[in-house]
């Protein structure tokens, strides 16, 4: 990486990470493009090089930190041999990542919303960020390589997210309808019944 692209790379982060900041404290509506470039150090021009507006950073922020959940889940799931059947992977997955958003409240409260399996498909297919992994080619190998097979697997995950998201956020930041460590056992046994449904028999 050259001397330019490193420099631009670090404006970038920081108009990023600024936002999350400010996102996260105050919410987007009462943050302004300008709030943004205040804290950040830059010229509002700068900003307009990289996203077209707060909600593109919004978008690419949503990208970045989902997959950043995803990329840690799916390194710690590298690391465990014993765990083979694509279920026992989703399982796997599903409960690293709301321990993580269990631990960072803030994170679930700016992607709460858009964490959804169209929205991610949409938001992850349109940011080519060389640091980020190719989540979805990850997740198509997944069910391309499992021994059970699966019909219509992109529905399947998306009624999984939605209905762990929802839940997950409810249990996390209300405690509700009980904390998080005792929704993990409901949302597994909902999940493995969801997947089993979808087998091909």
């Amino acid at each position: 990486m050259g001397k330019w692209d490193a420099n631009k790379k670090i404006k970038r982060d920081s108009l990023l990470n600024t936002s999350f900041e400010l996102f996260t404290s105050q919410g987007i509506n009462q943050t302004s493009i300008s709030d943004i470039v205040k804290k950040a150090g830059v010229a509002k021009g700068t900003f307009y090089l990289y996203f077209k507006d707060k909600y593109d950073i919004r978008n690419r922020l949503i990208a970045r930190k989902s997959n950043q959940l995803f990329s840690s889940a799916y390194e710690g799931l590298i690391h465990k041999k014993d765990i083979v059947t694509a279920e026992d992977k989703v399982i796997f997955m599903m409960k690293h990542i709301l321990m993580e958003l269990n631990k960072e409240p803030k994170l679930l409260t700016l992607i709460y919303k858009d964490l959804s399996w169209a929205l991610f498909k949409e938001v992850v297919s349109s940011v080519n960020d060389e640091e980020d992994q190719d989540l979805l080619t990850i997740i198509e190998t997944m069910f391309e390589e499992s021994e059970v097979k699966y019909r219509n697997h992109e529905v399947m995950m998306f009624l999984i997210v939605e209905m762990v998201s929802s839940s997950g956020y409810s249990s996390i930041v209300y405690k509700q309808p009980m904390p998080i460590e005792e929704m993990v056992i409901e949302l597994e046994s909902a999940v493995r019944g969801i997947m089993r449904t979808y087998e091909i028999k």
